[in-house]
Formats: structure tokens, C-alpha cells, sequence
């Protein structure tokens, strides 16, 4: 009995959580996962997972305070249910911007998420591109951050005439230029300062990008704000033409009409949370899905074998 593997999931990102199933030729198991009429969350798990490997997909996208508590719950149930081993895969891990106290009297979020789930009875992470890589530091359990740039590379690689690729900010000036040395072109920064949450102004860019295909790559694409303003400046410098890619598409806000009406040709993101019906809409946005990639990270970690060269 303990060697039978378990998919579960909220209702986050119910697709995902099938394809990852069907990628393990399992079915997917069942929960009924609801809410009572005043908002609290009702969870029942549908079967026997007494002294089982359990993993429960659900990425906290918004809404995240409900999808948060629904995992949580879930974990519980089963942890009651003597499941023997209960692995939270949270493809995209929400409050992860809330990393430090990078002001008085702040919280780090991210941490308290942390504590929640290990609380609750979680016995291992599986995530990927994490906003913060230190956020694995948070968790006295082993947590297994995979990266979405296997997916990303494959789609840049050959794609694009005289590419290069350019960090939006200081802060991913690491993750780009490992994609610039994987596929063995430039690398450009853009120098932004940003005056409140969410809002930002790009300045310059550090870099020649004149006559150039250039490539913006971020961890995720919220408000737009900078993706936008970066590929605007990234023009006036003389690029051919922008590109953006990121793992996570938490498109927020004004962000579909942003991008709808920026000067980004294409937005290429992964299917680590769903996304909403307007940016279902919008012709400029490409989903890359990465469910064979958490699958097979799922299919060894239950087979105790490495996952680390799936660390890409």
C-alpha cells in the first residue's frame, strides 16, 4: 500500500492538476472541495489514502487567500485521512514578493505561509521559479524548486532573428543571463526606479541592443507596469523589435490591456496558474505548459530517485 501514488487538487488550476495525472497514467483522485454559504472552505477527500504518497497540485493564484486555506484544509483532511506522506506542489507560491522586512513594522508573508503549511502536516514543497530562491530557507522540510527555463529555452532557441536577452530589473539580472549563456547570446539590463508598489519607470539600458531582437524575461508578469515601460525604453534604444517570457502570468489589474496595447510583440508564459478568460483573449500571449516537467519531478521524487537534474 505504500508504494501508491495519490493526484489531488483544489480548484485552482484543475487543468494542470489532469494533465499532470494523465502525463503519471493516473487518474486523478477525488475530493470534493467547496465552500458553505457564509465562504468557508468544505473539504472531503473521496477515497482511501491511508499509508499512501499523496500530492496535492494547487498553485495559491488568486484567489489567493482562498486557495491558500483550500490547501491547507486539504492537508489536513489527509494528514487525518494517515496519508504517509503529504507533498504540497505549488507551481506558483503565493505572498513569495513578501520575502524580507524590507521596512519597519512589515511582514514576511512568505515565511508565514511556510510555518502554515508545515504546521498542517505538508512533508515536502515542490515549486517552481520562486520569486526569491532564500523563500526554500523558510522550510524546516525538503523543497524541490524546479525551473520553467527547459520550457522557456526550447521556445526561444531558434526562434528569433538576432536575439538578446534583457532583465527587466536588477533583481533578474541572474535567471537572464543563465538563459543568455544556455543559448549563447547578449545580455542587456534595464535601470528602473520604482516610486510605489506596482508602478515603476524605466530610466536606460545597460547594453546594445540597437538593431536587435530583445527579450525580456521575468519569474512572473502582474500589473505589466515594467514589462511595458521596459519595452518601450528598449525601443528608443533601438531594438528591432521586444519579446517578453515568464513562468508565471498572475496578469493583474490593467496588465491584459497593457500588454494588449504595448509595444511587446509576443508574451510567452507557462501554465503554472490559468489564465484569466481576457487573457484567453489576447492574440499577443502564448501558453508553454510544464505539466510533463512537474510530472516527472513528482514521478522521482515518489521513486526516491534525484530530481536535481531537472534544476535547469
Amino acid at each position: 500500500m505504500a508504494n501508491i501514488i495519490k493526484i489531488f487538487s483544489g480548484n485552482a488550476h484543475k487543468d494542470l492538476a489532469l494533465d499532470i495525472a494523465t502525463h503519471l497514467d493516473l487518474p486523478l483522485s477525488k475530493a470534493e472541495v467547496r465552500k458553505f454559504s457564509d465562504g468557508e472552505i468544505f473539504v472531503e477527500i473521496g477515497e482511501n489514502v491511508r499509508g499512501m504518497d499523496v500530492f496535492v497540485v494547487q498553485p495559491t493564484c488568486t484567489p489567493v487567500n482562498d486557495h491558500l486555506m483550500e490547501l491547507v484544509i486539504m492537508v489536513d483532511a489527509l494528514r487525518r485521512a494517515s496519508a504517509r506522506r503529504i507533498t504540497a506542489v505549488m507551481p506558483y507560491y503565493g505572498y513569495a514578493r513578501q520575502d524580507r522586512k524590507n521596512a519597519p513594522r512589515v511582514p514576511i508573508s512568505a515565511k508565514v505561509v511556510a510555518e502554515m503549511l508545515m504546521v498542517v502536516g505538508v512533508r515536502r514543497v515542490l515549486c517552481m521559479d520562486l520569486h526569491a530562491g532564500q523563500i526554500q530557507g523558510f522550510f524546516n522540510i525538503p523543497v524541490d524548486h524546479l525551473y520553467a527555463a527547459p520550457v522557456l529555452l526550447r521556445h526561444i532557441d531558434r526562434q528569433y532573428d538576432n536575439p538578446i536577452m534583457v532583465s527587466p530589473d536588477a533583481g533578474g539580472v541572474e535567471r537572464t543571463r543563465a538563459f543568455a549563456k544556455r543559448l549563447n547570446i547578449g545580455l542587456a539590463i534595464i535601470d528602473k526606479r520604482r516610486d510605489r508598489p506596482n508602478e515603476c519607470e524605466a530610466l536606460h539600458v545597460i547594453g546594445d541592443v540597437k538593431g536587435k531582437t530583445a527579450i525580456l524575461l521575468d519569474d512572473m508578469v502582474d500589473t505589466a507596469g515594467t514589462l511595458c515601460s521596459a519595452a518601450a525604453t528598449l525601443l528608443k534604444n533601438g531594438a528591432k523589435e521586444v519579446h517578453a517570457c515568464c513562468s508565471h502570468p498572475v496578469l493583474s489589474g490593467p496588465a491584459v490591456e497593457r500588454i494588449t496595447h504595448s509595444e511587446i510583440k509576443t508574451l510567452v508564459v507557462t501554465n503554472s496558474i490559468p489564465l484569466r478568460e481576457e487573457a484567453q483573449r489576447c492574440g499577443k500571449i502564448k501558453v508553454l505548459s510544464v505539466s510533463s516537467l512537474l510530472a516527472e519531478a513528482i514521478r522521482r521524487i515518489h521513486n526516491e530517485d534525484s530530481v536535481s537534474s531537472l534544476f535547469v
